[in-house]
């Protein structure tokens, strides 16, 4: 017999599959409408309303603090031998005033040893442990190991220097001077670094936040073995479990369960978390190969709490928060460097775009205002990030009159709606030049899945009630061009198999992103808009 739980909507008692279904049917009409967030929220208790509106800001990521520092250090370290060498070794000329350098006459050696002091920095800070988070929050332990680090750099030097007789050649005044300047430096920013990582430690801006899924005797378990490091940085933020008070308590110890299975998906939807840690025994697979098939549309870290499991897996089989371990269940999509990678990508190609194309969006702009009355520009609800709704730019296509801002009417051959100069930028896809604006704002990416229309359906049936697992493709931003588009996946979807087929696509891009992928697939783009089969 299945579970009884009490209804999201209305907390009678029913299956809890049925709750669930009823629940997801309440988010894709939620996600429909203009007060989104308000809805959802209102499907949340007191108290899970209060700990969301604490977690709408970023974190910052450990790996990309630490790797900013790393780069500071680099920079520093080997600007600064440089540095001295043009102000002692090789003075400047001043002309009128002006500070000059001859750069043919500068010695080269001084400035591949700057580099090169820069890289052995941050390779011995590194062994040293002087980038984790632990040594970056207390001055008082990076200043030991910071200074032997430095140090030992310029044992290096000297051993080379005279191994490889070099030591006459090279200004004595302009080594020494480096090394103490180097110290110095490095003491000072460290000062005010780890003075801004106590910052966001005490805004819990750097720490993972995780949702428990699961309450009782085993949460209270992986609780202690957390709290009991330090170091560790995941924070929890509540517990979500379907049991009663009797099984999983109000509040396990400090902690308070937010709602049931069913809200959980509606809170990652209205809040920043980062984990969800499943605290279920490895023996109840089949409880949690049912939560999975709801909360990978989420995304987030998904992990398998392993704390006192019986099996005897390899340790690499497992990931380590501290000491505790945890099973990978699924992987957030392009999280910390990645995503920087991606920006920066996005950023890139969109201002050489913007330059070179900025002549033919103002030809298509004066062909729509001359065209037919209205505005040039037509604006469209669609699904963002974690299913956020963002407004597209596009040049308006149709007539002012007749536009269909919900999508709710799918644009067809011959379509009266249609203007003439629309149906030649629909076909040519000139009319999603604007979106280039989309990208630099940060709501669209340059490539990733095709942002859909709210409204948008098939036979009658909006596309999450088609596809199973579809909000999975908001898991990343939405794309101005896709796997599906270069796949021949573009214009009109008549039947639910062409929708599977993009989403299909759109999740074996999300698995496999890289730089590389979305080079192959900007290059492939201009050549696949040429077919325009299903363009109207």
């Amino acid at each position: 017999m299945s579970e009884q739980v009490a209804d999201p909507i209305n907390g009678t008692s029913m299956p809890r599959e049925q709750a669930v279904a009823r629940m997801m049917k309440r988010l894709s009409e939620a996600t429909a409408s203009d007060d989104l967030q308000n809805i959802e929220a209102g499907e949340l208790g007191d108290e899970a309303r209060r700990v969301a509106s604490q977690l709408t800001d970023d974190n910052v990521s450990p790996r990309v603090l630490a790797g900013l520092v790393r780069l500071l250090d680099f920079v520093l370290v080997s600007a600064l031998g440089f540095l001295v060498y043009l102000f002692y070794v090789r003075p400047l000329e001043l002309t009128d005033g002006v500070a000059l350098v001859d750069l043919s006459s500068i010695d080269l050696r001084y400035a591949l040893i700057s580099a090169s002091g820069g890289v052995l920095a941050v390779i011995f800070l590194q062994a040293a442990d002087s980038y984790g988070l632990g040594t970056l929050r207390q001055m008082s332990r990076q200043l030991g190991r910071l200074l032997a680090a430095w140090t030992f750099v310029f044992m290096v030097f000297a051993i080379t220097a005279f191994f490889f007789k070099q030591s006459e050649t090279l200004s004595r005044v302009w080594f020494g001077a480096w090394f103490l300047s180097g110290g110095l430096i490095l003491t000072l920013t460290r000062v005010i670094i780890s003075r801004y990582v106590r910052k966001l430690f005490r805004d819990g801006r750097l720490q993972r936040r995780a949702i428990l899924i699961g309450g009782g005797d085993r949460a209270a378990e992986l609780i202690r073995s957390l709290e009991s490091q330090p170091e560790q940085d995941l924070q929890i933020c509540g517990i979500f479990d379907d049991r009663d008070d009797k099984r999983s308590p109000a509040m396990l110890m400090g902690y308070p369960k937010l709602g049931k299975f069913a809200d959980l998906l509606v809170f990652g939807r209205i809040c920043k978390i980062d984990m969800l840690v499943v605290t279920f025994p490895l023996t109840a697979e089949g409880r949690v190969a049912e939560m999975l098939k709801d909360l990978w549309v989420l995304p987030v870290d998904i992990r398998l709490s392993a704390h006192g499991n019986k099996l005897n897996l390899r340790p690499r089989s497992y990931s380590y928060v501290g000491s505790v371990p945890f099973l990978d269940i699924i992987d957030k999509p392009l999280a910390d460097w990645d995503y920087f990678k991606k920006r920066a990508f996005d950023l890139f190609f969109t201002s050489i775009a913007l330059v070179l194309l900025s002549p033919v969006m103002l030809l298509v702009a004066l062909a729509v205002r001359l065209d037919s009355p209205g505005p040039v520009f037509f604006r469209q609800t669609r699904y963002g990030f974690n299913n956020e709704k963002i407004s597209v730019l596009k040049f308006r296509s149709m007539y002012h009159h007749m536009a269909d801002p919900t999508a709710k009417n799918v644009v067809t051959r011959h379509d009266p709606r249609v203007t003439r100069v629309g149906r030649f930028i629909r076909k040519t896809t000139l009319d999603e030049l604007p979106q280039f604006l989309n990208v630099l704002r940060g709501e669209l990416s340059l490539i990733g899945p095709r942002p859909h229309a709210v409204h948008a359906h098939t036979e009658n049936r909006p596309w999450e009630a088609v596809v199973d697992g579809y909000f999975a493709r908001h898991r990343v931003k939405p794309g101005i061009s896709g796997w599906a588009q270069i796949n021949g996946l573009r214009g009109e979807i008549r039947n639910k198999e062409m929708i599977q087929k993009r989403v299909e696509h759109d999740l074996y891009y999300i698995e496999n992103w890289s730089i590389m992928l979305d080079l192959y697939i900007l290059f492939m783009t201009p050549f696949k808009i040429l077919n325009t089969r299903d363009s109207y």
